[in-house]
C-alpha cells in the first residue's frame, strides 16, 4: 500500500512538472529583471530544468550565448553566461555551486550523447571545484570562482571551463538571482570583457 501511494506520488510530481514545462512561453515570459539582449543569443526554460531535474530549484533560466560560442575556431566558443531567477531566499555555498553545476553539465552531455554520436571512451563525468570569494564583487551578495572540467560534446574532446558565479537579490521580491558565467578563455581574455559587462549592466527592475 506504501508503496503504491510512493509511485503515485512521484507519478503526480513528475507529471505538474512536466505541465510546467508545457506553459512556459519564453517569448511571453517578462523577466522581472533588466538583463541585455542585444547581441547575444538568447535561450530561456524553466526550473526545473528538463535534462538536470535534481537541481533543487524552482523559476526560469535565461540563457545568453556569445556569437561564437559553437564556433571551435572562435575566441569565443563555449563562452556564455546564464542566470537563474529562482524562487525563495537561496544562500548556495561553494559546494552547493559545485553540486548543481556538475548535475547540470553531466545532464547536458547525456542528452547529447546521442545526437553528437559520442564514442563511449569520451564520456567523464563532470568535476567542478569553486571557491567563494573574500570580497563579493560589485553588489553581489556572493560571488564564486572556479573551473568545470567536462565533455565538450560539440569538438567531441575534454575542456576546461573556467567559471564565475554571482548571487544577488532584488529589493522586495522573494527570489533569488544566480548568473552564471562560463569560457575556456583565461579571464584576461577580451571575452570576459563581454562577459563581465553582461553583468555589469544587468539591474534589478524598478
Amino acid at each position: 500500500m506504501i508503496r503504491s501511494v510512493f509511485i503515485a506520488l512521484v507519478i503526480f510530481v513528475l507529471h505538474t512538472e512536466l505541465r510546467a514545462q508545457e506553459k512556459f512561453d519564453p517569448v511571453a515570459w517578462k523577466a522581472p529583471y533588466n538583463l541585455s539582449l542585444d547581441g547575444w543569443g538568447i535561450e530561456r526554460f524553466p526550473i526545473p530544468i528538463d535534462f538536470a531535474p535534481k537541481i533543487p530549484y524552482k523559476g526560469v533560466e535565461d540563457v545568453r550565448f556569445t556569437t561564437g560560442w559553437s564556433k571551435p575556431g572562435s575566441d569565443e566558443y563555449w563562452s556564455y553566461a546564464f542566470l537563474w531567477y529562482i524562487e525563495g531566499q537561496q544562500v548556495p555555498n561553494s559546494k552547493t555551486i559545485e553540486a548543481n553545476l556538475s548535475m547540470y553539465f553531466d545532464g547536458l552531455v547525456n542528452r547529447n550523447i546521442g545526437k553528437r554520436a559520442l564514442p563511449k571512451e569520451l564520456i567523464k563525468k563532470t568535476k567542478t571545484k569553486f571557491k567563494k570569494l573574500a570580497e563579493p564583487e560589485g553588489e553581489d551578495e556572493s560571488t564564486f570562482t572556479g573551473t568545470i572540467q567536462m565533455v565538450d560534446y560539440m569538438g567531441k574532446q575534454p575542456i576546461t571551463l573556467h567559471s564565475t558565479v554571482h548571487v544577488r537579490k532584488c529589493p522586495g521580491t522573494d527570489h533569488t538571482i544566480i548568473f552564471h558565467q562560463f569560457s575556456p578563455q583565461e579571464r584576461s581574455a577580451p571575452v570576459w570583457s563581454k562577459l563581465d559587462g553582461l553583468w555589469h549592466t544587468f539591474h534589478c527592475s524598478e
